[in-house]
């Protein structure tokens, strides 16, 4: 049997304890925190903490090691184009050797040229009529004493005095034959022990090309001077357009005219001839070298220059001259006007018209077809197609020689 809670009367239980009434009441003392959840909350904290902590840290860094890492890309790149370059360098002669071996190799060929235009010396007592001077430059281009330069050189000349490259002054000098359209010109001397300069293939020539120029500038005996070809096919400005330039930035300037232009394995691809402006500007102009070998080769041979005549005033088609005459695109050259009494009259080529080929050739500027009927031989008739009203037709032209008052 269990034993039963004692049960009664409360009245006859002992009295619970109870301060005495004058006794101040403490305040209760604070629950004492628990050891096990601190612990806990402790331990699930510093885990966000570290990671926070990395997180700000690789923000701050990382940016700083993508750049050493990008600049180590790009330091490893740099480093491993000059150790291909300094090889290929290791392998190449000097540029400045270059140069001076080039200039060593065409200076004996290169002259000066001093000219006389006009009567006798101006005489303070006397009064006679002053005579001008001029000086340009040339380039001996056959050892039996033939020599190019430039028809602005010694065009109107009264005498004219070749000075080589050894000291000797010739003064027996024949004007072998004159181009202005091309401006070149071709002298003959007589002397011994000359030493020629190679032609060059100008057409090889490219833009960057390294060049030197070699002459007498301002009367300072073969000076030379490097540079780049800037541009081909150029157009010079302020002068007649009748051909295209070699443009370079090698110095050129007055006394200039008639040397060589010459690229670095010593040949000459062009004939110095023209500067922009009054002086060097880093703008010169040289007639390329198949032009001017073509003319040399003429004049050497007969003395002049027979070139084929079309008889038209022309422009190149623009877009809105191809709109107005109803072309599909810009192409050929438009005919402004037909001079009377020409092969282009009597072929029927008349104002309006637009050439599209000559010879089976298609035209693509009026500087092209200028060449083209300029090289084509005399009395040779020559298919010609132009665009009329909408449509093509052929017609048929004889070449003429071009009068002397068109040159």
């Amino acid at each position: 049997m269990h034993d039963e809670p004692e049960r009664g009367n409360p009245a006859d239980r002992p009295p619970s304890y109870e301060p005495p009434a004058t006794a101040q009441a403490r305040p209760p003392l604070p629950a004492a925190p628990a050891n096990t959840g601190t612990a806990a909350n402790h331990t699930g904290t510093l885990p966000w903490m570290v990671l926070l902590l990395i997180v700000l840290i690789t923000l701050l860094v990382l940016p700083y090691l993508a750049e050493k890492i990008q600049y180590s890309l790009t330091r490893g790149e740099q480093l491993a184009k000059r150790d291909v370059a300094l090889t290929t360098l290791a392998g190449m002669p000097e540029t400045n050797s270059r140069f001076s071996v080039v200039a060593n190799a065409v200076a004996p060929s290169v002259v000066g040229i001093n000219t006389v235009v006009g009567g006798s010396l101006r005489d303070e007592w006397s009064g006679l009529s002053p005579r001008a001077r001029g000086e340009g430059s040339g380039v001996i281009v056959d050892p039996d004493g033939y020599i190019i330069t430039n028809f602005h050189v010694v065009n109107q000349a009264t005498g004219v005095t070749v000075q080589l490259a050894d000291g000797r002054e010739i003064k027996d000098v024949r004007v072998v034959g004159k181009d202005p359209y091309t401006d070149l010109a071709v002298l003959k001397i007589e002397a011994s022990d000359l030493v020629a300069a190679k032609w060059g293939d100008s057409s090889e020539i490219q833009v960057g090309d390294e060049v030197l120029a070699i002459g007498n500038p301002y009367g300072l005996v073969r000076t030379v001077t490097a540079g780049i070809v800037s541009a081909t096919q150029r157009l010079a400005p302020g002068v007649r357009q009748t051909q295209e330039f070699l443009q370079t930035d090698a110095a050129i300037n007055p006394g200039n005219s008639g040397g060589p232009l010459v690229n670095l394995r010593g040949e000459v691809v062009g004939i110095n001839t023209a500067i922009y402006g009054q002086a060097y500007q880093g703008i010169s102009f040289a007639i390329p070298s198949q032009v001017a070998s073509q003319i040399y080769r003429q004049l050497k041979e007969t003395g002049q220059i027979v070139r084929g005549w079309l008889g038209v005033q022309m422009v190149d088609v623009t877009t809105q001259i191809a709109d107005r005459v109803g072309l599909d695109r810009p192409r050929g050259v438009f005919v402004v006007e037909a001079v009377p009494d020409s092969p282009a009259a009597e072929a029927g080529i008349r104002r309006g018209d637009v050439i599209l080929r000559w010879n089976g050739t298609e035209i693509t500027s009026f500087l092209d077809l200028s060449r083209q009927v300029a090289g084509t031989e005399i009395g040779k008739r020559v298919p010609v197609l132009i665009f009329r009203n909408g449509r093509e037709i052929e017609v048929e032209v004889e070449v003429a020689e071009r009068p002397p008052e068109f040159e």
